[in-house]
């Protein structure tokens, strides 16, 4: 028995993913000049979209970091399933990893050395 047979649906159902990155900027510059490289390089971008990422990019070094997030190449190999719609934002962030709540996704470096 399958889920759709379990749910008596016939037509194709839709899941919503939320994915929470937090990630750290080493180098602004960097990424700053990768971004504009990005930006420039991009195909599927026209003069007007080219225009407003050049200026976000030189506003805030979070909206450089979206210009790398590929939503496509995140479910490309995934059989079955067919990416219906995509939106991903990028925001600066306060990060305390001893804070509550911030290490429940933290990595046992001792369990993954076994």
């Amino acid at each position: 028995m399958t889920s759709t047979e379990l749910t008596g649906q016939d037509a194709p159902r839709y899941v919503r993913l939320s994915i929470e990155l937090i990630a750290e900027i080493t180098d602004e510059q960097a990424l700053k000049t990768a971004a504009l490289a990005q930006v420039e390089n991009d195909e599927y971008l026209d003069d007007e979209e080219r225009t407003q990422s050049v200026e976000a990019i030189e506003v805030d070094p979070s909206g450089s970091l979206a210009h790398f997030i590929d939503p496509v190449a995140l479910l490309g190999d995934v059989p079955g399933v067919e990416l219906a719609s995509a939106t991903w934002e990028s925001a600066q962030t306060e990060f305390d990893p001893e804070g509550e709540g911030w290490d429940e996704y933290t990595v046992d470096e001792s369990a993954s050395a076994e």
